[in-house]
């Protein structure tokens, strides 16, 4: 056999692996259950500009809104898919604002400074990549639905 046969085996032999390895995690249950709970309850926004915003920019993970992207249904993009919603939602969940969210005061300084909405999320989601008068403008209304202390 000479070298360029062995090579293309021994590539073939690798991405059958490789197929086979993907197809099995597919079997894993977790990450493709898309639950979106009922709303019970929005903040009293300060104004429907700050809720538009907040929908472009937050609510896919930090609502029961989520609209789940096709490669949520593909492991193992659904498990990050799945565990960065349900990380969100226990931070804070606009859509059950009944309930406490100690983090929720800081909101508007995450989006301010940056942290939020994450860069992998902006990437795949270029309509949540705010512009930098929407960012100061949600942040302060989310500040003012929030009741926290305006900063200087």
């Amino acid at each position: 056999m000479n070298v360029t046969v062995r090579r293309l085996l021994k590539a073939s032999v690798a991405l059958a692996w490789i197929v086979g390895v993907f197809a099995l995690i597919q079997l894993v249950p977790y990450g493709r259950t898309h639950s979106n709970p009922r709303v019970s309850k929005e903040p009293q926004w300060d104004s429907p500009r700050t809720r538009e915003l907040a929908v472009r920019a937050c609510f896919a993970c930090h609502s029961n809104e989520t609209r789940w992207p096709w490669y949520a249904d593909v492991a193992p993009f659904s498990w990050v898919v799945q565990r960065d919603v349900e990380s969100a939602r226990s931070v804070i969940n606009f859509s059950t604002w009944d309930q406490a969210y100690e983090l929720a005061v800081y909101s508007g300084q995450s989006i301010f400074i940056g942290n939020m909405p994450p860069v992998k999320y902006r990437m795949a989601h270029p309509e949540a990549d705010l512009n930098h008068e929407e960012r100061l403008e949600l942040a302060r209304g989310l500040d003012a639905t929030l009741k926290v202390p305006r900063r200087p």
